[in-house]
């Protein structure tokens, strides 16, 4: 099984669905069959030189480090809805060059407890977890 998306870290989408691999086919992650796959958060395309595919916010960091501003443009992704076949094919789905994150049953429990909290009718605990996390959150306004 690949799950895949390209948000901030890939959270909203793979969070979903490892709660539903925990709790109703919890095997699957037991017995390692659970992958995400890793995409690209950004392609930078310098003016001179080869176009490059940064997978994290770190990554843009020390290229951005390494380049004077304006030497490229940088294209953010916000799903893979985003890329076309031949992109989402190099960055994600190539089983030659793919990055792609094993699901060990600690990431499950967490996806879970963090959908409950999120998700769940109970109201306190969610207004407790925003007011806790509200500085936590990365805009992309």
């Amino acid at each position: 099984m690949i799950m895949a998306d390209a948000d901030v870290d890939g959270a909203h989408i793979s969070t979903l669905l490892l709660t539903l691999f925990y709790r109703f086919m919890p095997d699957l992650i037991t017995e390692g069959h659970v992958y995400i796959a890793m995409p690209p958060l950004y392609k930078v395309m310098p003016k001179k030189g080869q176009e490059e595919y940064l997978y994290d916010d770190k990554a843009l960091e020390r290229y951005r480090r390494s380049h004077k501003p304006g030497s490229f443009t940088l294209q953010r992704y916000k799903g893979l809805g985003e890329m076309d076949a031949e992109q989402l094919w190099e960055t994600t789905l190539n089983p030659e060059t793919r990055m792609m994150k094993r699901v060990e049953i600690e990431d499950a429990r967490l996806a879970s407890s963090i959908t409950e909290v999120l998700m769940g009718s109970d109201v306190p605990p969610r207004k407790k977890f925003i007011y806790e996390h509200a500085q936590d959150a990365e805009l992309d306004i």
